[in-house]
């Protein structure tokens, strides 16, 4: 190892011990903590399902928030993608542009974004829905510029001497080469966008996160239990399913 790279692998190391101190990391913390959460789980259990029906219709429409978000979020992505391709944008202008908006759209989190749309449009799904929505298009932005910007300028050149237009070379050579990666992207920000919707409900932004809020600051454990089990069963079933159709369409 050379001399320089290793005095690089000591610093990390000396900060990453550092910010175990900085963290206040503690075994000792967990092993006392043990109990408190062994009672935690024994309040947890058996779940109640007395509030099943109100509980679903919260859990249903966090999906349909992440759906939605997720769908529109992607479609908006393919226009931004296009603008943020070096190889594609009409402008360099809008190149850096598009690039600005994507980094602005990944670098702000979707809480923060949440918040931001239940000033706008008010409590309700559908400020958490535009929280998704933002959130994919600064997910899925960048990977399908980065995949068009990989696509082979063999098929686009062989168009442009036929005379296409630059539209005409970007969906019919590029996005049919890209298509595959376009889907991959896709299906793992729904499945991002499952986790996340569960999150939003936290700030007012709809969803089934207050229903978990308000039995948690009502020490309902046994409904907190239900909702965190539909949680888990609704992740479960948007991972499967998305990897069920990548095999099947990719």
């Amino acid at each position: 190892m050379e001399p320089f790279s290793f005095v690089v692998l000591l610093v990390c190391a000396a900060f990453f011990v550092s910010s175990l101190y900085g963290t206040d990391f503690s075994l000792l913390k967990i092993a006392h903590g043990v109990p408190y959460m062994l009672d935690l789980l024994s309040r947890m259990f058996p779940p109640d399902f007395s509030r099943l029906g109100a509980v679903g219709r919260a859990l249903l429409e966090t999906f349909q928030m992440a759906l939605v978000g997720t769908v529109l979020g992607v479609l908006f992505s393919m226009v931004i993608g296009i603008l943020a391709t070096r190889s594609q944008t009409p402008s360099m202008v809008l190149y850096y542009i598009s690039r600005g908006f994507i980094a602005l759209f990944r670098t702000v989190p979707d809480l923060i974004w949440a918040i931001i749309f239940v000033v706008m449009v008010g409590l309700g799904p559908f400020a958490g829905t535009l929280a998704i929505m933002v959130d994919t298009i600064g997910f899925c932005g960048r990977f399908f510029a980065e995949a068009m910007e990989e696509v082979d300028p063999g098929p686009q050149e062989a168009l442009q001497a036929l005379g296409a237009t630059r539209l005409g070379v970007i969906f019919c050579a590029v996005i049919p080469a890209a298509l595959p990666s376009f889907i991959n992207t896709a299906l793992f920000s729904l499945e991002k966008a499952t986790r996340s919707s569960v999150v939003l409900g936290l700030v007012g932004a709809g969803g089934i996160g207050i229903e978990l809020k308000v039995s948690m600051d009502m020490f309902m454990y046994d409904q907190a239990s239900t909702i965190m089990l539909l949680i888990f069963f609704l992740v479960l079933i948007v991972e499967r399913a998305s990897t069920w159709l990548r095999q099947r369409v990719i």
